[in-house]
């Protein structure tokens, strides 16, 4: 588990969720600044009461009621709390990295990575919007090859609704400009293929992009043009796929049990909804990486870091589900 950035509430909910459930967490690294850690603990006063022992090197084994750390990249200056920085886009950017390159390497099943802060990755020079496209970079580095042809997609979950995304982290002027045929059918498969560890084929609807589905080309032609004909390839090959559908009733149709996983065109068309349920118990999982990733459907919350109030709820989620899917 990485420990998200410094200056944010990731340290305390990493501390606060293994001293909710200690028992549940024997197996779990985490990875990031050792010292950052344990100011974090200090903050907490009390509430985090597992030792935290400094690891430089993983031998596969846990010490018994304890939280171990590994430090990821040199020790840097404690960042300011609550407050973008450099050092802390770094220091988070190292753990992500090292975490990643060792579950790569066979030392660990699954990377559950708490918040990061886009801008202070930007501002420590780190070429990724976020940790999605950072992974994706990693994963194809290690299998040798090209970021495009380890393609991946953000699934977001709460209980009720799972979303996936055909466009991520651009702007939504992008976002609609970058959706295609191969986009939306990339998607599909990316998403039956993931999904189909649950035993079955799972029932995918497509949103459509415009209101209404784009009521037959009056209000856009996008559904006829691009994600009708990626859905009717989708069938041919045999996946239980339906749409586009009209994007203000599917996601209320997903929850009510008609289907498994809904795929949204764009980031806030798939987020929206999920993060309208509630925060609690959202799931962000990276489909198509050879390796499981889950992180908590929320951000840094620099209004809470340092306080000792943030919830580990949705991060205790992100680690369920982890553990599911390395066991399935």
């Amino acid at each position: 588990m990485t420990m998200g950035d410094p200056a944010g509430i990731g340290p305390e909910i990493v501390l606060a969720a293994a001293a909710r459930h200690p028992e549940r967490w024997q197996d779990l690294v985490v990875v990031g600044d050792f010292a950052v850690m344990q100011a974090a603990r200090e903050r907490l006063a009390g509430q985090s009461p597992l030792p935290l022992p400094p690891l430089r090197a993983w031998d596969g084994t846990c010490k018994p009621g304890s939280l171990a750390v590994w430090q990821a990249g040199d020790p840097r200056p404690l960042p300011s709390i609550g407050q973008v920085s450099a050092d802390a886009g770094r220091m988070a950017a190292d753990a992500i990295e090292l975490a990643a390159r060792q579950v790569l390497a066979g030392a660990g099943q699954a990377v559950v990575t708490a918040p990061i802060h886009k801008e202070a990755l930007a501002a420590a020079g780190i070429g990724f919007p976020g940790h999605t496209e950072f992974l994706q970079a990693l994963a194809a580095e290690h299998l040798g090859r090209v970021a495009d042809e380890v393609p991946v997609r953000m699934m977001l979950s709460c209980p009720g609704l799972r979303t996936v995304l055909v466009t991520i982290h651009v702007a939504l002027r992008r976002a609609i400009d970058m959706l295609s045929i191969e986009e939306v059918w990339q998607t599909l498969q990316i998403t039956d293929r993931s999904l189909r560890i649950e035993g079955r084929r799972p029932r995918i609807a497509v949103a459509g992009l415009n209101p209404h589905a784009g009521e037959g080309g009056l209000f856009g032609r996008e559904e006829i043009e691009i994600i009708a004909p990626a859905v009717a390839r989708a069938q041919q090959m045999g996946m239980d796929v339906s749409g586009p559908h009209p994007p203000d009733t599917v996601f209320m149709r997903a929850r009510q049990g008609q289907f498994d996983v809904v795929i949204a065109m764009y980031h806030d068309q798939g987020l929206i909804p999920v993060k309208l349920l509630g925060l609690d118990g959202g799931v962000n999982t990276t489909l198509g990486l050879p390796f499981v990733r889950t992180s908590p459907d929320h951000g840094t919350a620099f209004d809470l870091a340092g306080t000792g109030r943030a919830d580990p709820s949705s991060l205790i989620a992100a680690w369920d589900a982890a553990m599911e899917m390395t066991a399935a």
